[in-house]
């Protein structure tokens, strides 16, 4: 799986430098079920991605749903197992990252993030 480093150019700060893509069927199917909690800057950036689920997860996630250009058009701290977010039209991408991490970076609506090919 490739990773990437995500950063919120808006705010000048660092989302994660190990965040998985996940961009084939599978990849996006299994997404961090059945995976250890993400660590500190570590998580998954989904393509494409307009709504997630965390059903059978065991943890709570931050999700952020990005635009097209990359621009935050949703966010959900720490989501809980057995929820959903909603359905969000303008999004092409979702990360998920460790609870908590939206807010120590101040990552919202609006701000935009930049990906990062690492390996």
């Amino acid at each position: 799986m490739k990773i990437v480093e995500i950063r919120n150019t808006t705010r000048q700060t660092l989302l994660g430098e190990k965040i998985s893509l996940a961009n084939t069927r599978w990849t996006r199917l299994r997404g961090l079920l059945g995976r250890p909690e993400p660590k500190p800057g570590e998580g998954l950036l989904i393509q494409p991605c307009s709504g997630v689920h965390m059903m059978g997860m065991k943890y709570p996630l931050d999700v952020a749903f990005l635009g097209p250009d990359g621009s935050v058009v949703a966010t959900y701290h720490a989501l809980k197992p057995g929820k959903k977010s909603k359905w969000h039209r303008a999004a092409k991408q979702a990360l998920e990252v460790r609870a908590g991490t939206l807010e120590q970076t101040g990552t919202q609506p609006g701000d935009r993030l930049s990906v990062s090919h690492v390996g």
